[in-house]
């Protein structure tokens, strides 16, 4: 969090409507702040305009697109592969078109999943991958409930997590506590070189640190 350094450090910002047919004088505005870096925070579709946008601008800045919006299918995929070759983001769970996770194994029970449930589906798009992580953590969650589903049996278990899911980047934990009830907020960097993300660096993890109880 940049905090009180936002004012000397963020150059320009602009808003968006999700009703605005495009993004592109938004990013020409930001353009003229001539920026080192462009944070695009935007949702899939404004993603990829913004994308598109700032190639056809010729301009080069370290370009950061937030993990809502990495999607090769629905978002790069539109924007142009060849334009998004760079784009630096943050992850959490494996890319369904990087052959590089066909061997794992919940990347293996993902597309078994998908043919019998939902074969209609995009394949290249990470939205339905969200919804199989997110299903398999309450599964988990519903197994240490057991029969006891009281509200105050489940949310002493939500409360107390710690653990993989196998089609999540390998380190990443579902993890909580009492104090913090935020399942993942673990990330990897990585970049996409114009074809899929490459992974690099730690996982970096902001968990709230626990602070041991006093002893006085």
């Amino acid at each position: 969090m940049l905090r009180d350094k936002y004012d000397r450090m963020v150059l320009a910002s602009t808003p968006y409507e999700t009703s605005t047919p495009t993004v592109d004088s938004q990013v020409v505005a930001i353009k003229t702040a001539n920026p080192d870096i462009f944070l695009n925070l935007a949702t899939p579709k404004f993603a990829a305009q913004a994308i598109k946008k700032i190639a056809e601008l010729n301009w080069h800045p370290v370009h950061i697109v937030t993990n809502i919006s990495v999607s090769v299918g629905a978002v790069l995929g539109p924007a142009g592969l060849d334009n998004a070759k760079g784009i630096l983001s943050a992850g959490f769970q494996m890319d369904v078109t990087d052959p590089q996770w066909d061997g794992y194994p919940g990347m293996q029970r993902f597309p078994a999943f998908m043919a019998r449930y939902y074969p209609e589906a995009n394949h290249s798009e990470s939205g339905p991958m969200i919804a199989f992580n997110a299903s398999n953590a309450l599964v988990e969650v519903l197994k240490r409930c057991g029969d006891n589903l009281t509200r105050e049996n489940v949310m002493k278990v939500v409360a107390d997590l710690d653990f993989e899911i196998d089609s999540l980047i390998p380190g990443i934990r579902v993890k909580t506590s009492q104090t913090d009830f935020y399942p993942i907020e673990q990330v990897q960097m990585m970049r996409f070189t114009g074809e899929r993300w490459q992974p690099f660096g730690p996982i970096l993890d902001g968990h709230a640190e626990q602070v041991a109880p006093s002893s006085n």
